[in-house]
């Protein structure tokens, strides 16, 4: 992971700042701090080979939460970074939109493959809707490829445009991690035309997610209360943030409820300011102002209020 611009990066912040791994609260990321309760596995579900009748209640359950159209295909694979480093070679290289500032992995991959990256143009897109950082909706283009990043979605479901998904060139990412709080299970999901699933499925490998997520993904998918209640709650604290945060003197720029985007003036000054409490906040190569929080939770509020 050396030399790549992410969130995350307890190790790299204690040898920078100190400290011991336990001694930091983490807010460089989008995760929610309080994950789906995961359950005790029994039987032989750390010991076997997944099997086909767990992919496919996965699959249902997804289908399900996310209101799948019956012409899309699903294919769950360890984690929505991996199927962003293969997407690219689904078609031959030319060129492809991605719109900045964004998630910087999808043209990473893209330049890997030997497609050239701009802002606009070309007959392949890549819209991170909602967008990471600042949040904001984008609608697809209509174009030859198009993915559609919807890694932050699941907060707000009403916005999603999973009903593209059936279409030709389409292919809608969805992650586990983000809104369930699970990212080192390491789930996510391909949806989308079955042409081009069909090329990217081989490209993972059999067995690709682990027992452990199968299950736990389909009872998460499934937990429509949970979903609810979550929804509900991320919504108050990232309110809460907000307004801890203007107290301080920063600007809302924008965000999702996972994710709170700030003009704070001079964005490494603050990000020191927190470290010299053991908070990691996200800071940008490309904008010297803006500074990124994830939500605190329990105890991390006072921490955070007496590093402001």
């Amino acid at each position: 992971m050396a030399g790549v611009d992410h969130g995350g990066g307890i190790d790299a912040a204690v040898d920078r700042w100190g400290g011991a791994r336990g001694d930091w609260l983490d807010l460089s990321t989008g995760i929610n701090p309080r994950p789906y309760p995961v359950q005790a596995f029994g039987g032989d579900v750390w010991t076997a080979l997944p099997d086909r009748a767990a992919f496919a209640a996965l699959e249902a359950a997804a289908r399900a939460f996310w209101r799948v159209p019956a012409g899309a295909a699903v294919l769950a694979a360890p984690g929505a970074s991996a199927l962003i480093a293969r997407l690219p070679a689904l078609r031959p290289a030319g060129r492809v939109a991605i719109a900045g500032p964004t998630y910087n992995e999808h043209a990473r991959a893209f330049a890997a493959c030997g497609w050239q990256v701009g802002e606009a143009g070309g007959e392949a897109a890549v819209v991170v809707h909602p967008n990471n950082p600042d949040g904001r909706l984008q609608p697809a283009p209509d174009v030859a490829f198009c993915v559609i990043d919807e890694s932050f979605c699941d907060v707000m479901p009403e916005a999603s445009q999973i009903a593209l998904a059936e279409r030709a060139g389409v292919i809608v990412l969805k992650s586990f991690g983000k809104f369930w709080g699970l990212a080192g299970m390491r789930l996510g999901f391909a949806i989308g035309d079955p042409a081009l699933i069909a090329k990217l499925e081989p490209m993972i490998g059999p067995w690709a997610v682990s027992g452990p997520a199968l299950r736990t993904g389909a009872q998460a998918l499934r937990d429509e209360a949970w979903a609810t209640e979550t929804r509900a709650r991320l919504a108050a604290d990232a309110a809460r943030l907000d307004a801890m945060m203007t107290g301080a003197g920063a600007v809302v720029v924008g965000g999702t409820t996972l994710f709170r985007l700030y003009d704070v003036g001079d964005a490494a000054a603050w990000q020191e300011r927190l470290a010299r409490h053991r908070i990691l906040g996200r800071i940008f190569p490309y904008s010297t102002r803006w500074l990124r929080l994830g939500l605190p939770d329990g105890a991390g509020w006072d921490r955070l209020r007496g590093a402001l």
